[in-house]
């Protein structure tokens, strides 16, 4: 294919472009564009090829036949959706030919500073959609058909959603020229830091967003304004990076929004069918967003397609469906994931002046082929009674004409709620609470190794939910034992108990180098072999090596102390020794 011709094995980031005569165009690196985005595709309409990858910028971004295949097919709506005008997507692929390239010092400041739901993806690619489709007389069709995809490791749906609004327009109408322009934009943007508010400029306007930090408030979802006297134009100020009206995305399920959300905490397999990529894609993301502050560990793809690389292993009938949320618009999946155990199918979303009419629940056995009326088809029954009064409120909300953000942020804050008071039984019967010290542990010497972890026993944790459980800051009644017992086996209680674990393990570690900092290491060196003191000196570097990879939780203090140690030791050693540790 032609016009796929641009991409081919990934080589690490470098330089852009190659001149006429072969030597390599000099060209600043894209480092801070990679911090933000991968590349910028175009997708167009070949009427002998089908859709095909017209241009990768930059250049020197390469990607698999398997990866431009999916976002080929991804970037455009299937027939059966009928989009006229301009629409907005979102999809994700698996990345191809292996774990990504390591990471770089800012991927990993990032990570450590960025709460576990939008830290970056290590083996998948999110591709944000602009597609046009309008009348053209001059094209064979009749129609011009292109999309413009963004993609990126980031699941900034809101921030990149809101960037395509501003470029995409401009590039249908001015072409390539436009899209280097923006591109170069970007590459002067600062990279993402979590807690703090940064200013995006781009085609004449600046973007200012707040990007969240692991450190947040639950609830805290306010941005702190930059002071405005060195801009020159007044930002378009984004309320969040990631966060979407929750009350839209769920208008027709807000009655079966708890089963949803157990659902998603299970990490069970459901299959989303939706009359446009937009509703599929919003959705999905919707869905799988409603467990946070946990981490949604399972597959998902907000649109879906039969062209997918992933097709056959989703729809096989010869194990299991996978634990996977897929968002599709195609009917054919009806008959195709008709052994899936949960089909929520959805139509397009109206509101009007009360409660949007909502979908039934119904029985798997009533699914019909193709002409399957809306609802929610599934045998699972909640564990959690319904929270009435819950939609009372959103009800009153609607009557009384509350604007749509208000609704949603009460939407978001039950869900919030509800997913912390399940988790917070968890985490008050982890061993060693490391939240609540704030020393080394009485009793064990500074060169002593951190203390073990012990394992998780289910079983004490089960007999701890009656004085200790979720009943003490949740009102909602109903089987929570039972849900526990499920959630044990599922994908999320794995992902979550180890990220516990690692956290505990950093926090003592750290605890552990704070310990050393505040010995008396000079007394400690009067009756120790240069053996002895060797040592020390490699495990104090190794651990404030990884403390200044913001592995670990430790002050700025404590780094500095911890350097004049180190200095401190080496210096009581003889010259030759010195000369090893420090080489000049």
């Amino acid at each position: 294919m032609d016009a796929l011709s641009r991409a081919g094995p990934r080589p690490a980031r470098g330089r852009l472009g190659v001149s006429s005569s072969g030597t390599q165009a000099l060209a600043a690196p894209w480092t801070r564009f990679s911090a933000w985005l991968e590349c910028v595709c175009v997708v167009t309409f070949d009427l002998e090829l089908g859709q095909a990858l017209e241009l990768v910028y930059p250049s020197d971004f390469r990607l698999t036949d398997k990866e431009k295949s999916s976002i080929c097919y991804l970037s455009f709506p299937d027939s059966h959706s009928g989009c006229l005008g301009d629409t907005q997507f979102s999809f994700r692929i698996r990345q191809c030919g292996g774990q990504r390239s390591p990471w770089s010092t800012d991927d990993r400041h990032y990570d450590s500073g960025a709460p576990v739901s939008l830290q970056k993806e290590s083996s998948h690619y999110f591709g944000y959609v602009y597609f046009r489709q309008v009348k053209d007389s001059s094209v064979k069709r009749g129609y011009f058909q292109k999309s413009l995809v963004l993609v990126s490791r980031l699941p900034f749906v809101r921030l990149f959603q809101a960037l395509l609004s501003l470029i995409a327009p401009e590039y249908f109408d001015k072409r390539a020229p436009c899209l280097e322009a923006v591109c170069n934009e970007i590459d002067q943007w600062p990279a993402p830091k979590p807690g703090q508010t940064l200013n995006l400029p781009v085609v004449g306007v600046v973007l200012q967003v707040r990007v969240p930090s692991r450190v947040d408030k639950p609830d805290c979802s306010s941005l702190k304004q930059c002071g405005h006297e060195n801009l020159l134009l007044t930002p378009l100020v984004l309320s969040s990076v990631h966060e979407l009206d929750l009350f839209r995305c769920f208008q027709p399920v807000l009655t079966h929004v708890q089963m949803l959300w157990e659902l998603m905490l299970l990490g069970e397999p459901l299959v989303v069918l939706a009359p446009s990529p937009t509703v599929s894609s919003e959705m999905v993301l919707a869905l799988t967003s409603c467990v946070q502050p946990l981490k949604f560990c399972c597959d998902y793809r907000p649109y879906f397609t039969v062209h997918d690389s992933e097709f056959k292993e989703f729809t096989t009938r010869t194990q299991a469906p996978p634990n996977v949320v897929l968002g599709v618009t195609n009917p054919f999946f009806i008959k195709t994931l008709q052994h899936w155990p949960h089909i929520l199918r959805v139509g397009e979303p109206k509101l009007s002046g009360g409660l949007p009419k909502q979908v039934k629940l119904k029985k798997p056995s009533r699914l019909k082929t193709l002409d399957t009326k809306p609802g929610l088809y599934t045998a699972y029954t909640a564990h959690l009674h319904r929270d009435k009064a819950l939609l009372k409120r959103l009800l009153g909300g609607l009557q009384k004409k509350r604007p749509p953000g208000a609704l949603a942020a009460l939407l978001r804050t039950h869900l919030l709620e509800l997913t912390q008071s399940f988790v917070i039984p968890l985490k008050s019967v982890t061993p060693w609470k490391v939240g609540s010290r704030s020393t080394w542990p009485s009793g064990r010497g500074w060169t002593q190794a951190p203390p073990q972890i012990r394992p998780f026993h289910q079983d004490d944790f089960l007999r701890s939910l009656d004085h200790a459980g979720p009943q003490l800051t949740c009102i909602l009644k109903g089987d929570w034992l039972g849900l526990y017992r499920r959630f044990f086996k599922s994908p999320h209680f794995d992902g979550w108990y180890r990220q516990r674990r690692k956290e505990m393990a950093h926090k003592l570690e750290a605890l552990h180098l704070e310990a050393i900092c505040e010995a008396d290491i000079e007394t400690w060196m009067k009756d120790k072999s240069e053996v002895e003191v060797v040592d020390l000196i490699l495990k104090l570097r190794e651990k404030l090596v990884r403390a200044q990879g913001h592995q670990l939780p430790v002050k700025e203090e404590t780094l500095h102390r911890a350097q004049l140690n180190i200095e401190m030791v080496i210096g009581s050693l003889p010259k030759d020794l010195q000369a090893v540790l420090c080489p000049r």
